[in-house]
């Protein structure tokens, strides 16, 4: 019987409680720089909204007063198709704040192939807030591309990183929406042919999955 060796990273990611508990959410990447050929780049996103003014514009500051269950914010269809082997139900990570932050995992090692997926919700005090904090986050993550039509501004990028000749391909997709920051982190190894998928697949993946949460917020509670 053949014995597969993870990777220290992917080993760590196995145990997503130790790892993220901590800080009561996470926002994960691979720690290696991608070569320019590795990142996903999308065209630049039209421009939200004209904000109202006056007293409509205190009204709208904050949409959203509490994060929606994340594990239920992706379908079961989705789920199957971006983590084969996965529970659909998911496991949801604690938090010191449920009602502000809240993140659910999916990971499956099925045969050979290994995926996981994190979903997490954070609601700021204003739309203002929401935008400082997108913009310093994207700032960290140099050399990724917008994502347009989701949400108020949308960011994918995608890094590709080696551990013990084992590679491993993750995207991150960073959404803001209103007050709301929606994060989704989604990657995946091969520790038979050592290979990670492709580029494109991860960032698609990351992408439905990103337009799945935001559509659950939007139809969740609202301030």
């Amino acid at each position: 019987m053949r014995t597969l060796s993870l990777p220290l990273a992917l080993t760590a990611r196995i145990s997503p409680v130790v790892v993220l508990a901590a800080a009561g959410w996470a926002l994960t990447s691979g720690p290696a720089t991608t070569p320019a050929a590795e990142k996903e780049s999308a065209p630049q996103s039209a421009a939200a909204g004209e904000t109202p003014s006056g007293a409509s514009t205190a009204a709208a500051s904050k949409q959203y007063a509490a994060a929606p269950a994340p594990c239920g914010s992706i379908s079961a269809a989705t789920i199957k198709s971006l983590v084969p082997g996965a529970k659909t139900a998911g496991k949801e990570i604690p938090s010191t704040d449920t009602a502000l932050r809240r993140t659910c995992s999916w990971n499956a090692l099925k045969g050979y192939d290994y995926r996981w997926l994190d979903v997490s919700f954070e609601i700021t005090e204003s739309d203002e807030a929401a935008a400082k904090s997108y913009k310093e986050n994207i700032a960290d993550k140099s050399g990724g591309g917008s994502v347009p039509g989701v949400g108020d501004a949308g960011y994918s990028v995608v890094n590709l990183t080696t551990e013990n000749k084992q590679q491993t391909r993750e995207g991150v997709v960073m959404i803001q929406a209103s007050n709301a920051l929606v994060t989704v982190t989604y990657n995946g190894s091969d520790f038979e042919s050592k290979k990670a998928p492709s580029t494109d697949e991860i960032n698609k993946g990351a992408i439905k999955a990103a337009k799945e949460a935001v559509a659950a917020l939007q139809s969740g509670q609202k301030a």
